[in-house]
């Protein structure tokens, strides 16, 4: 069994296809999904996909890409909608200095607040980090010591450091399809130094497909072949490595339930 960590069903690319794709991923072995919020405006649908199947599971939060749109939800409001049976986490939510739609400050707040969020329900955070590395890191330490809350650090492409942060803060670290690229040899590397204990995989889909399907669209199914590489990377087997990542998604993400047939695992 294998868990793709964070994809966003309710996008446009799956419109119509979305059953098939979900059934072409269980058939490859991944029988969980977790579908990620990136506004709280669409939650609605969102948690619709979630109910439609007893192993998708949601998050509800402001993609930092969004921040100027919701930028005055209360923390009240994140807190009512996580009380969803269905919704499992807090996200995603971070920093994001690649591209210049947000002013930092006001990114900082929307993403505060929804670390408040994580703190207040217990529920874990879905950090989103791109080309904020030092912001990052300052930022998570500084809410760490106001108190403690869970996240994992998804489709991770950043600098060492941060992973090491990462992890020293109790965090995991999720992989995705960038990790198979040619040119990820660096990444690679930082994968192989991540404890087996705190590491994930994911699509991210409908973006980042697999070295192997690269530049088309990605779906769950594909998370096998990041899977794979990770298991190579690391230098233990598939079957050993699914073990771990499907144990380490339903520790860290503990409202959601296994599969009927994968109980007996727990």
């Amino acid at each position: 069994m294998i868990v793709d960590s964070h994809c966003h069903l309710d996008f446009p690319p799956f419109e119509g296809e979305r059953d098939a794709i979900i059934a072409r991923a269980k058939e490859a072995g991944v029988k969980t999904m977790l579908t990620i919020s990136t506004e709280v405006k669409h939650f609605s649908r969102i948690k619709a996909i979630a109910e439609h199947d007893a192993d998708i599971w949601c998050s509800v939060g402001t993609h930092p890409l969004h921040a100027n749109e919701e930028p005055d939800l209360p923390i009240e409001t994140y807190v009512e909608l996580s009380q969803h049976p269905k919704c499992i986490a807090i996200g995603e939510a971070g920093l994001d200095f690649f591209y210049d739609r947000v002013a930092p400050d006001r990114a900082d707040i929307v993403f505060r607040k929804q670390i408040a969020v994580a703190r207040i329900t217990g529920l874990p955070l879905v950090i989103h980090s791109r080309s904020a590395d030092d912001a990052m890191i300052s930022t998570l330490e500084d809410e760490m010591v106001k108190g403690a809350f869970k996240a994992v650090l998804h489709c991770f492409s950043s600098g060492r450091q941060l992973a090491e942060a990462g992890v020293a803060l109790g965090f995991y670290v999720s992989f995705s399809g960038i990790l198979t690229y040619k040119k990820s040899e660096e990444l690679r590397e930082i994968a192989a130094s991540v404890p087996l204990e705190h590491l994930l995989v994911e699509t991210d889909a409908p973006y980042l497909a697999p070295q192997s399907r690269r530049g088309k669209r990605n779906e769950p199914a594909y998370v096998t072949e990041t899977h794979a590489t990770l298991a190579t990377v690391k230098g233990v087997s598939v079957e050993e490595l699914s073990r771990h990542t499907t144990d380490n998604f339903f520790r860290l993400f503990s409202k959601a339930r296994r599969p009927l047939q994968d109980q007996s695992a727990a």
